[in-house]
């Protein structure tokens, strides 16, 4: 884990330096620069692996010039692959990566396994590669003398002659929490999809695809046994990868399955990971912290439990918004940040994290109700329902999806879902059409129905990797590990893995009604079944109480006073239903929203 950050064309040395050190957080062990006329070219190191100063980036190697953030797992056995074609001098998968370059040019990433942000510079042609699942961040910024990129948004910030909304960033964060990409919130600052890679040469911007799920045969595999016994291999062999680090290492436990099965594979690996459960002060319907005991005590693993109080969380909330950069409509983005400030506090380097799990599983309940719902259109009678969605706005979900269904829209638009477009046209100041939002939707729509996939839950699964997971969950990962210096790493989304469940009959997944039923299969093998047969809680916490007990829900109408951006009316409506319970995340997002707009824009 590391920042990557670089200016080619004129720069300031002095401005440049100062917007590295932004990132210093990332990369507290070293930091090395590359300083030449028109190129300024740097990493913040975070040791991981080779923690000697063979491995420092950037690394060179002819005109080649080299920094990446993340980890190449499988880079011992790409070594031996490239031993006699290239000299290595260090043991580090950063010289992997400059060799595996050498020998197979941009087709290198083919051979990677892990996660990155790689900035690779031959001669006068640069590439920003995003690793396949988005786990790693990677922006860039173009102006009229510069090139810029950097691992996150507040080392280009400094850059900008202007701080503008993007209110493409703004449309598509209310729908989906979080921008899509390219955009951000900042105008001018765009940042790489999952499984993307630009090409800058001659002030020239060129981005692509080199990856996608979807190009996964579909329906390979049709048995059952044979789906979870493939599924298991590739798991075990994800954490076993995941477990190869020079440093102390932990892992999060919650009282689900995904942890639990990560900390069960690596304890029947040989390594007993110390494992960490938020807990929170006076609300016992939150807590994780007594299944996440018994989890522990069942595998013989040692647990320990942090702790947070509204004060905590209302403390920690600035620090939060402040390492996200942008807004990302996620409450949970606060106890994790302080979950990490314990385990930091243990002295560890590394956590194992299980996210990816329920994208691939079908674990969230309601790709079931999706799955149901789409049969509606099947109907043959069903004009009047058109017309009666039509003329009968209501503000519940469920009224959207038959909406959508009888007009022959797309359903399902991510699990992260929140303001729908006749939502945001009643509270934005603007015209919002019905059917807007798809237009973020579209190049991933377009990719589907090209593919030989048809299944209506693969494209619930792929649409969430791409970005419910990547640019929200992994997002919010990245932002609040790397806020205290420690790797995340997430056995769940390795792409062997992922391609594996891709490759199985759809219907092999939902067919018993069941979540995550094929993994529930594989973890029988490893834990208890109360642990399996427990009710799915995720990482939910008393935000809402704590926000509207701390008064800072106030921010949300006190800018809305000074910009306008919002209906009043409506605005207020929200509110007041998210104080009942109602709506909540809306209302965090629209705070969250405030929050950024107040610091950057006022």
């Amino acid at each position: 884990m590391c920042a990557v950050f670089g200016i080619l064309g004129d720069y300031n040395p002095n401005q440049a330096r100062q917007a590295l050190s932004t990132m210093a957080h990332r990369g507290p062990d070293y930091c090395g620069i590359v300083e030449q006329k028109r190129l300024f070219f740097a990493h913040n190191r975070l040791s991981i692996i080779a923690l000697d100063q063979k491995a420092h980036q950037p690394m060179r190697h002819g005109d080649v010039l080299l920094s990446f953030n993340g980890e190449i797992y499988n880079h011992n056995v790409l070594r031996q692959e490239l031993s006699n074609v290239f000299a290595f001098t260090s043991d580090s998968d950063t010289e992997v990566l400059l060799a595996a370059y050498k020998k197979w040019g941009l087709n290198f990433v083919d051979h990677l396994v892990g996660m990155f942000a790689i900035a690779l510079l031959d001669g006068t042609d640069l590439y920003l590669i995003r690793d396949r699942l988005g786990k790693k961040p990677l922006y860039y910024l173009q102006n009229r003398e510069q090139f810029i990129f950097a691992s996150e948004i507040k080392g280009l910030t400094p850059f900008l002659t202007k701080k503008s909304l993007n209110k493409d960033a703004l449309s598509s964060y209310l729908g989906f929490l979080s921008p899509t990409p390219p955009h951000t919130f900042f105008k001018g600052i765009k940042k790489l999809g999952a499984g993307e890679i630009l090409h800058f040469k001659d002030e020239k911007i060129e981005v692509k695809s080199y990856y996608s799920l979807l190009d996964t045969p579909s329906s390979r595999i049709t048995d059952k046994t044979i789906a979870t016994e493939k599924i298991e291999h590739d798991l075990v062999e994800s954490i076993q990868l995941r477990l190869n680090a020079d440093v102390p290492m932990a892992s999060l436990l919650s009282g689900g399955i995904d942890s639990a099965l990560i900390a069960a594979i690596a304890k029947e690996q040989g390594t007993s990971l110390e494992t960490f459960t938020l807990g929170y002060t006076e609300y016992q319907n939150y807590d994780e912290r007594a299944n996440a005991k018994f989890t522990a005590d069942a595998l013989g693993i040692k647990n320990r439990a942090v702790e947070i109080s509204q004060d905590d969380f209302i403390g920690a909330s600035e620090k939060v918004f402040d390492a996200m950069d942008e807004p990302l409509n996620d409450p949970a983005a606060i106890p994790l940040y302080l979950l990490f400030e314990g385990i930091k506090k243990e002295g560890y380097k590394v956590v194992l994290s299980g996210e990816g799990s329920d994208e691939l599983f079908l674990g969230y309940r309601q790709y079931f109700e999706y799955l149901d719902i789409e049969k509606a259109v099947t109907l043959q009678h069903k004009n009047w329902l058109k017309k009666y969605f039509r003329s009968n706005f209501s503000m519940n979900r469920e009224w959207e999806w038959y909406k959508r269904v009888f007009d022959e829209q797309l359903l399902f638009r991510t699990s992260g879902e929140k303001f729908t477009d006749l939502q945001k046209n009643s509270i934005l100041r603007q015209n919002i059409k019905d059917g807007d939002g798809l237009r973020f939707l579209e190049p991933y729509r377009k990719q589907f129905e090209m593919s030989s996939h048809t299944d209506p839950s693969v494209w619930y699964s792929y649409i969430d990797l791409q970005l419910f997971q990547a640019e929200h969950f992994l997002t919010k990962l990245d932002r609040v590990s790397m806020a205290h210096s420690i790797e995340s790493r997430t056995p769940f989304l390795d792409h062997h893995l992922a391609e594996t469940v891709f490759s199985i009959d759809p219907k092999l997944r939902y067919e018993k009604g069941v979540t995550k039923d094929l993994l529930k299969q594989v973890a029988s093998k490893y834990l208890p079944q109360e642990v399996i047969a427990r009710k799915k809680k995720g990482f939910s916490n008393p935000y809402m109480e704590w926000l509207v007990a701390s008064g800072n829900i106030d921010l949300i109408e006190k800018v809305n006073r000074e910009t306008g951006l919002f209906n009043t009316k409506i605005l207020q409506e929200y509110i007041t239903m998210g104080k009942r319970g109602r709506f909540k995340q809306h209302v965090w997002g629209l705070y969250v929203l405030s929050y950024w707009i107040n610091q950057h824009l006022l």
